[in-house]
């Protein structure tokens, strides 16, 4: 990973869980699909800071699976590596639970 965020942003990589064809056998082109609403979290910032200076840790951390608006965070460059967006702690919608964890270190 060669992005830091900064302050409460973090960087997902988006997980597809959609299948290529349908259930008839239809193959589904990558241009039909929508993009998924689920990631697992590669890097997390050092947290928000209040007016007063005090820095608020994210609840999120390295490796947990979330769940996210379909408008949310920017896209990230693919020169930069996979399909990663980046986005703000608030824009999560939740954190899902009991889901496996693939990312190993944290930024």
């Amino acid at each position: 990973m060669n992005i830091r965020p900064l302050y409460d942003r973090i960087v997902v990589k988006r997980l597809d869980e959609e299948a290529d064809k349908t259930a008839s056998g239809l193959f589904i082109p990558d241009s039909a699909k929508e993009k998924p609403q689920i990631g697992e979290v590669m890097a997390v910032g050092q947290g928000k800071r209040t007016e007063d200076g005090k820095l608020i840790p994210l609840d999120v951390k390295v490796g947990d699976r979330i769940l996210f608006g379909k408008y949310s965070g920017s896209d990230v460059p693919k020169t930069y590596g996979e399909d990663h967006m980046i986005m703000r702690e608030d824009e999560v919608l939740g954190i899902l639970m009991d889901a496996p964890k693939l990312a190993k270190k944290s930024a």
